[in-house]
């Protein structure tokens, strides 16, 4: 059986049906936190949180291995009159674009590897903010499967070089996620 790769299967994925454009609640809640300087939005897809921030003044990149995902952020982008830039990367296997970054947004990824480049990336006092699904997310939904959700409890332990201002795990939009921000000492 042949292993497909990480850009076919969101291709895939993102031409089967539509994305939310609406961004996170979780990072609309905590915009304050975010700073006027170099924004990565990790596996950012479709631009949802990307263009919500560029509309909000911040300089923002996406990095996604689906080149359908950043076509369809361009072309939003184009739409709104915002300026975001576009790299495709499949972060299993490539390195995350070179920082440093003042502030990473990490939104439904899990790749437990990467936590010390996300730390390493930021400038000191960088943010990290995000959401990722939890173990009991797989009470009510079959994805993300499970290799690719947190156990309980687990994500500060992935932090532990970080300050963590705001934590918590809960449902929320039917998802039930572990959310967080963190900054680099």
């Amino acid at each position: 059986m042949t292993r497909i790769s990480a850009r076919d299967h969101w291709n895939a994925r993102y031409r089967e049906r539509g994305w939310p454009e609406e961004p996170s609640s979780w990072l609309v809640e905590h915009i304050e936190r975010i700073p006027h300087g170099r924004i990565l939005d990790v596996a950012g897809g479709t631009g949802r949180n990307a263009l919500w921030l560029a509309s909000h003044g911040r300089d923002v990149t996406i990095v996604d291995a689906s080149d359908v995902a950043l076509d369809i952020a361009r072309a939003r982008a184009d739409d709104l009159g915002a300026t975001v830039r576009t790299i495709e990367a499949d972060l299993t296997a490539e390195p995350l674009p070179a920082g440093p970054w003042d502030a990473i947004l990490l939104f439904h990824y899990l790749d437990r590897n990467l936590f010390p480049a996300l730390h390493d990336a930021r400038r000191p006092g960088g943010i990290l903010i995000g959401a990722i699904a939890t173990v009991r997310n797989l009470e009510r939904h079959d994805r993300p499967p499970r290799p690719f959700v947190l156990d309980e409890g687990e994500l500060p332990g992935l932090l532990d070089r970080d300050e963590l201002l705001e934590y918590e795990e809960g449902w929320r939009e039917d998802r039930h996620d572990a959310r967080f921000v963190a900054r680099r000492p």
